[in-house]
C-alpha cells in the first residue's frame, strides 16, 4: 500500500480553554509557512468576533502547515459539546489527533466527549500536556488521568500506547520532558512527533474519485462550499462529477473551483488527490455526508451520522410596542431567511415553520449552540422574539424518553451540600465526588438536560461565584416524571407605560432585584426585575414623586438606588417561564409576559389553573 510521505491530516481536540487554538497559533508561526512580516493576531484561528470575545472555538477550521517538505493539515475543533456535530465529521477527515490536556485541571467532561468521537474512528491520540509552566501544573498526574480515561472508554492497545509532549503554548515551548526546566524554545517536538506517529494517508489517487463533504462553508460570490477530504482517486477544476444524495439520489455537476488551505488563507488549486483537504464549489445544494464521484463510477462512501438535536426554542417576529425601533431587519420574510442561512452552513441545527407565519421552532445541540446564532443575528441588525428553551422528548417503543448530561462540578468544600441539595431537586444523580485538594472538590452528577435550563446563575450564587461546572449531552434515558428545574421566583412586571424614575424603582426595591435603570423606557407587561416571592407582581416604576415644597425637593436627592442586575442574553434565556418571551434587537435585551394586560393576563391564567 503506497503512502503519501510528504501530508499528515491531524485534527486538535481539547475541553475549553485548555489552549488548543494557542498552539495551533505557535505551529502556525514556527513552521514553514508564514512569511517573516506575516503579522499573527492572538489565537487567529477564532476568526469570528463572538469567537474572540468569549475565548472559545465555535467553527470547526482548517489550515495548513509547511514543515521540512511536509504538509501537515490541521483541524481545529470546538471543544464545546453544543458544537459536537462539528467534532464528529472532522474525526473522519483525519488520521490522528492532538490531545492537549490542561496540567492542571487534567482530564474533563468535555475531553471525554471529544476523545470518544476518536476512539471511534480508531484514531490514535498524540497527547500534549499544556500549561507546564503554570505553578500548580501536575503532569505526572494529568497523564495518569488520561490513561484512565482511555482505558474507561475501552480503547485498544495502540491507542493506550499513547506518546506524549509536554508545552507551553503560551510561550511558544515544548519538550519531550515533564520538567518545566526542560522546555525549549520551539514546538520542534511536536511537529516531529506528528511526522512519525501520525499515519500517512494513503496514496489510491489513480482510482475513481471519492470526496466527501464533511463540512460547509457559503460565499456570496461562488454559493454552497463543501469542505472535506479526498479519500480516493483525484480532482480536477472542470471535471464532471456526480453528487450522491443523501436521500439516495445522484445530480450531475462540474467542477468549478477548488481551494486548497494554506496557513490562513484559502487558496486556488487546479488539482487535488488522495488524502488532500479541499473546498469545491460548484454544488448549488450539496450537503454535509455526500460524496462526489465520476459519473461513470459511482460508489458513494457511507453517509456521517451527525448528532440529532436536544433543545428547542421558537423564534417569533418581535411584536412588543417597542418593535421597530433599533432593528434593521424585523419582518417575518427576513428572519425566515437569515434561518435558512443559518442551515446552509450548521447541519446540527433544524427549523420547523408552524401554523404561523410569524414563527419557527428551532432545534439545536445546547443553549449555547442556540444563543450564538441569536447573538449573531442580533449583530446583524436583527429584532426577534425567543421563548423559554426547552428539551426535546424522544418517544421510543411507546416510551417517553428526554436527554442526560453528565455535570462536573469543581468547587470549594463549604458550598458542595448547597450544591448537591439544589441538584438533588433537579433529579440528578451523584456519581462520584473526589477531593482534590486545597479545600476543592469535584462532583460528578448525571442529570435531565431538563433540570439544568437556569441552574447557571443558581449555581454562580451559591458558590459566591467560585465553583466551575462543565456538563456534557451524555445519553438519552426514560423520562423522569414531575416538574423541576423551573424558575422558583416570580417576575416584577411594569404595569405602566412610561420612563423608569428613580423615586419609582426606590418603592419596590425591598420587593425583589430590579433589572433596570432610572431612565429607561419601559411598557406595559416589561418585566423589569425578579419578584423575592414566588407570585408575578405588578408594579409601576414610571411614578414621580410630588413635589410640594423645596425641602423635601432636596431631600429626595440623598437616596441612593442599589445597582441595577444587568441581564446577559444567557441569563435572560435562563430567567425566562412558560408565559415569557425574550425581546432581542441590536441594541437591547428585555424580557416581557406573552400577554402583556394584566387583567388579560391575570384571566388567562386562572383559566389554566382551572
Amino acid at each position: 500500500m503506497i503512502k503519501r510521505e510528504d501530508v499528515r491530516n491531524i485534527a486538535i481536540i481539547a475541553h475549553v480553554d485548555h489552549g488548543k487554538t494557542t498552539l495551533v497559533d505557535e505551529l502556525l508561526k514556527q513552521s514553514d509557512t508564514l512569511s517573516a512580516h506575516g503579522e499573527l493576531s492572538e489565537r487567529a484561528m477564532d476568526s469570528n468576533d463572538l469567537e474572540k470575545e468569549r475565548g472559545i472555538t465555535i467553527l470547526a477550521k482548517n489550515t495548513a502547515v509547511n514543515y521540512k517538505e511536509h504538509r501537515i493539515n490541521i483541524l481545529d475543533t470546538p471543544g464545546h459539546a453544543d458544537f459536537g456535530g462539528e467534532v464528529e465529521r472532522i474525526m473522519k477527515m483525519v488520521d490522528g489527533v492532538i490531545l492537549v490536556v490542561d496540567a492542571y485541571e487534567g482530564t474533563m467532561p468535555q475531553t471525554r466527549f471529544v476523545l470518544k468521537k476518536a476512539l471511534e474512528m480508531k484514531l490514535r491520540p498524540l497527547v500534549v500536556v499544556n500549561k507546564i509552566d503554570k505553578d500548580t501544573a501536575r503532569p505526572s498526574e494529568v497523564v495518569d488521568e488520561v490513561l484512565d480515561l482511555l482505558i474507561e472508554l475501552e480503547a485498544d492497545e495502540d491507542q493506550l500506547e499513547f506518546p506524549v509532549l509536554y508545552a507551553s503554548a503560551i510561550n511558544g515551548t515544548s519538550s519531550y520532558s515533564a520538567d518545566p526546566a526542560d522546555q525549549k524554545d520551539t514546538m520542534e517536538p511536536i511537529f516531529e512527533s506528528i511526522l512519525k506517529e501520525v499515519p500517512a494517508p494513503v496514496d489510491n489517487s489513480d482510482e475513481p474519485l471519492q470526496f466527501q463533504v464533511s463540512l460547509l462553508d457559503y460565499s456570496d460570490y461562488v454559493g454552497r462550499i463543501g469542505i472535506g477530504r479526498v479519500f480516493r482517486g483525484t480532482i480536477k477544476v472542470g471535471d464532471n462529477v456526480t453528487l450522491s444524495k443523501l436521500d439516495g439520489s445522484t445530480k450531475n455537476f462540474r467542477v468549478t473551483k477548488l481551494f486548497g488551505f494554506f496557513g490562513l488563507s484559502r487558496v486556488e488549486i487546479d488539482s487535488a488527490k488522495a488524502g488532500d483537504l479541499i473546498a469545491v464549489s460548484g454544488f448549488e445544494d450539496i450537503f454535509v455526508g455526500e460524496t462526489v464521484t465520476p459519473v461513470d463510477h459511482v460508489d458513494p462512501l457511507p453517509i456521517l451520522h451527525i448528532d440529532e438535536p436536544t433543545l428547542q426554542m421558537t423564534f417569533l417576529v418581535n411584536n412588543s410596542p417597542f418593535v421597530g425601533r433599533e432593528g434593521k431587519w424585523i419582518t417575518s420574510r427576513k428572519i425566515k431567511e437569515r434561518l435558512m442561512l443559518q442551515l446552509q452552513t450548521d447541519v446540527s441545527l433544524k427549523i420547523d415553520e408552524t401554523e404561523s407565519p410569524d414563527e419557527w421552532v428551532v432545534s439545536g445541540r445546547g443553549e449555547l449552540h442556540l444563543s450564538i446564532l441569536i447573538e449573531n443575528m442580533r449583530r446583524e441588525g436583527y429584532e426577534l422574539q425567543v421563548s423559554r428553551p426547552v428539551v426535546i422528548i424522544k418517544e421510543i417503543d411507546g416510551k417517553k424518553y428526554e436527554p442526560f448530561e453528565k455535570v462536573q462540578i469543581d468547587t470549594p468544600e463549604e458550598y458542595m451540600g448547597a450544591v448537591i441539595e439544589n441538584l438533588g431537586t433537579r433529579k440528578a444523580e451523584m456519581q462520584d465526588m473526589i477531593h482534590t485538594g486545597n479545600g476543592q472538590v469535584r462532583l460528578i452528577f448525571l442529570a435531565p438536560a431538563r433540570g439544568l435550563i437556569g441552574f447557571t446563575n443558581e449555581f454562580l450564587s451559591m458558590t459566591r461565584g467560585y465553583g466551575i461546572m462543565n456538563h456534557t449531552f451524555d445519553q438519552y434515558l426514560p423520562m423522569i416524571g414531575g416538574k423541576f428545574g423551573e424558575r422558583r421566583n416570580g417576575a416584577l412586571v411594569s404595569m405602566e407605560n412610561g420612563v423608569a424614575t428613580t423615586y419609582g424603582i426606590m418603592n419596590i426595591e425591598e420587593r425583589g432585584v430590579i433589572f433596570v435603570e432610572p431612565a429607561t423606557e419601559v411598557y406595559e407587561g416589561m418585566i423589569v426585575g425578579q419578584h423575592n416571592r414566588d407570585n408575578d407582581l405588578a408594579v409601576n416604576l414610571t411614578k414621580e414623586k410630588q413635589k410640594t415644597n423645596v425641602r423635601s425637593a432636596n431631600k429626595d436627592q440623598t437616596n441612593v438606588i442599589k445597582r441595577p442586575r444587568k441581564m446577559t442574553l444567557e441569563e435572560s434565556l435562563e430567567f425566562l417561564a412558560d408565559d415569557e418571551y425574550c425581546e432581542v434587537t441590536p441594541e437591547s435585551i428585555r424580557l416581557r409576559k406573552k400577554i402583556l394586560n394584566k387583567n388579560v393576563r391575570e384571566k388567562a391564567t386562572k383559566k389554566s389553573n382551572g
